[in-house]
């Protein structure tokens, strides 16, 4: 059945394409993937320099817990220091492989310039947003200000725009039927052309939202550029990606580097400054190494619709969930099985024009967080699969480890305090079960672990200052930044706030990995993208715990000894301080006196380009409220109209399974003769279902004509 309301997707289509899954052997085809010249030696360079660099730590940290003989404890804190010094060693190595490639004009490979004539496509690109129960007007913003964009490039013609609803919302999707109705009318017979569809069950949530896509549509397409709902993106960044390649057939996916923008707390402004300033030597250093064997970061990116289609197809884990059934963080697995087939995967983090947008405070990063902490341990199920590449398994293991060191630090913060409680409060054994002259005294050497702290923290802290010192030398970033003062003021301050942040978001993420252990399943809920004014009972009903558990940790600290006090005092004072940290980080207003300071700045901050201005421009003023779905569709004739021509094919009696929201729904239309006690009794679900159906809406507009008459009667 093919609709015939333009603008709107068919049921089916000729442009089928078949999704591999991860259990089948991988297909390769003739596509040689060329390394950048070097790329051993950067690889040995980054991880020989990181086991180099984790040897060397372990050996000064053994001499601090085990100068006078091994000790269980001793021993312990030496395996998780080992672990988590890896961990910054390798971010570290990568900083610095980032900081002389940036200095040496971090190229961007793949033929793509930042500026010059504009490449002329050949093909057509689909452009997806997916969306989920998103703010509809927010979305089309967003839309609207990349399609000016693309039309200011001239080649606007060769972009096709889809909106892939899976919002279960039946108010919020009304809305988005409706925004997008306006949008087609102001786009009028011009290019490019948008489309819509919802789908009536998110099965594999955005996952299967693209997947789908390629299923049905993707045949007509040679790549798709994958957006989100906070994605912005320059037409001329999208015409380079995408003429790039047009020109690299062996390539699969190619992304650049989103840079946050459009914030306005003060958890936001840190999130975007730190992106901006720290983030492009990070990026640089990533894409130094990989090579072709990047990874995916899910949006932003254009990706080669027959590499998709055939390799990323995402299986379901086997076992319960939470590490059971789909893959939710399914762009590192998207990524390794493309490259799996003999696809490149690139980054060009030097190429601009690509934003998003950060979470407005650090309780809206918590629940994101605790969703990725469950897609990244789902990751261990991927592991084992046959034929990856041993860079992608590095990707899967840091996904993981992204996660997992939190528990790990907060257990070195307490085998630590178990050390100082021995030392202080166990006897010493003077001689051990072998001969010896002299006692075998328990000792800390307290010089030698000042050094190690140091050393540790200068690795830690390394990448800002080589950030500041690219900073310092590009011209641009420093103008934006607020010039040398106060982009170091803003350095110093957000590495402040962010240090006594750290030890909250040690015990969030902690807690999140705790519980999927535990077997409690995440969900999947709309992300938060504006700020507001944080209730304070709200806030400390979610962190009384973590002050408590400052608190506790402070006496004990304070009782063993006031030198373990004072070393532990930067993880206490954030822990203690938890319930202000976050009310001051949440607050818009403090966000925008900084701002007003010129602290916290960015260039696109203070220089916003056309699309930034454009995207800002339609999502100013106060968003109406989304009105009652059904009152919505009954009071627009236009709109129900085209509502009723996208709907999907009826149920086939016997053949399909019997939707219980819309058996529900419907009886509960048929007990009443009222169209407001309609409207009460359905829930959500059911009125989501009641409007996905003919029977249905024929129901509603009987119902609605009814009191229309008794109206008029009345009358």
């Amino acid at each position: 059945m093919t609709m015939t309301l333009p603008g709107y997707l068919p049921a089916e289509a000729p442009l089928a394409m078949p999704v591999q899954s991860l259990g089948v052997a991988p297909k390769r085809g003739p596509r040689p993937v060329t390394a950048p010249r070097g790329l051993f030696f950067r690889r040995l360079f980054v991880i020989g320099g990181a086991v180099i660099m984790t040897a060397g730590g372990g050996a000064e940290m053994y001499k601090v817990f085990n100068g006078n003989g091994p000790s269980v404890l001793g021993i312990l804190i030496l395996i998780l220091f080992l672990v988590l010094f890896a961990w910054i060693a390798l971010s570290f190595m990568s900083a610095v492989g980032g900081f002389f490639a940036s200095l040496a004009g971090g190229g961007l490979g793949l033929g793509i310039t930042r500026n010059g004539p504009l490449p002329q496509l050949r093909h057509r690109t689909a452009l997806l947003m997916p969306t989920y129960n998103e703010e509809p007007a927010r979305v089309m913003a967003g839309l609207k200000a990349i399609h000016h964009s693309l039309a200011a490039t001239g080649q606007g013609e060769n972009f096709d725009i889809f909106i892939l609803s899976d919002t279960t919302d039946p108010d919020v999707w009304i809305a988005e039927e409706a925004a997008f109705l306006a949008f087609r009318a102001e786009i009028g017979a011009g290019a490019p052309r948008l489309f819509y569809r919802r789908r009536a069950k998110n099965i594999d949530r955005k996952a299967g939202n693209i997947a789908e896509w390629v299923r049905r549509f993707g045949a007509a397409y040679p790549q798709m550029l994958t957006l989100d709902a906070d994605s912005l993106m320059e037409g001329e960044t999208v015409l380079r990606m995408a003429a790039a390649m047009e020109a690299h057939p062996g390539v699969g996916l190619l992304q650049t580097l989103p840079v946050i923008a459009g914030g306005t707390s003060l958890f936001a402004r840190m999130q975007q400054f730190a992106g901006r300033i720290y983030g492009p030597v990070i990026a640089q250093g990533i894409a130094w190494w990989h090579g072709s064997e990047g990874n995916y970061w899910g949006h932003n990116a254009v990706i080669r619709t027959q590499a998709f289609a055939e390799q990323a197809g995402l299986p379901h884990l086997k076992g319960r969930k939470p590490f059971g059934g789909a893959v939710l963080s399914h762009d590192f697995v998207e990524a390794a099985l493309m490259r799996r087939g003999g696809w490149a995967i690139h980054m060009v983090p030097a190429l601009g024009g690509s934003y998003e947008e950060s979470p407005p405070s650090l309780t809206d990063v918590a629940i994101r967080d605790r969703r990725w902490a469950q897609g990244n341990l789902q990751h261990v199920g991927v592991l084992p699969a046959r034929g990856l590449h041993w860079v992608s398994r590095l990707h899967l293991l840091m996904g993981i480890g992204s996660y997992v060191t939190a528990p790990l630090w907060l257990l070195f913060l307490l085998v630590g305090v178990l050390v100082s409680l021995q030392s202080r409060f166990v006897q010493p054994q003077y001689f051990g079960a072998t001969k010896s002259l002299f006692p075998r005294w328990p000792q800390v050497d307290p010089v030698l672990a000042k050094w190690v702290f140091i050393g540790t923290m200068a690795v830690l802290l390394a990448p800002k200052l080589f950030a500041y010192i690219l900073l310092l030398v590009n011209g641009p970033l420093r103008r934006g930044a607020g010039g040398a003062f106060r982009a170091l003021l803003s350095l110093l301050l957000e590495t402040l706030i962010g240090g006594l942040i750290a030890p909250v978001a040690m015990l969030i993420q902690t807690e999140g990995v705790m519980q999927i252990l535990a077997g409690r399943d995440s969900g999947w809920n709309a992300q938060k993208r504006d700020g507001d004014a944080v209730p304070l009972r709200l806030v400390w009903r979610q962190y009384w715990r973590f002050m408590a558990t400052g608190v506790i940790l402070a006496v004990i600290a304070y009782a063993v000894s006031p030198a373990l006090f004072l070393w532990m005092t930067p993880v206490l004072l954030g822990l203690v301080l938890a319930v202000p940290l976050v009310m001051l980080t949440a607050s818009s207003r403090v966000g925008v006196a900084l701002q007003r300071m010129g602290l916290l700045s960015i260039p696109e901050e203070r220089q916003p380009n056309a699309i930034l201005q454009s995207a800002a421009a339609l999502r100013s003023g106060s968003t109406p409220p989304i009105p009652h779905a059904i009152r919505h569709l009954l009071g627009d004739a236009a709109l129900l109209a085209a509502h009723r021509a996208m709907l999907p094919p009826a149920r086939r009696p016997g053949q399909d399974p019997i939707d219980v929201p819309l058996l529900v729904g419907l009886t509960k239309l048929a007990e009443t003769d009222s169209l407001q006690k309609a409207i009460d009794q359905l829930s959500k679900q059911e009125t989501a279902a009641v409007l996905g159906s003919a029977e249905g809406l024929d129901r509603l507009q009987a119902m609605a004509r009814d009191f229309a008459v008794l109206s008029l009667g009345d009358g």
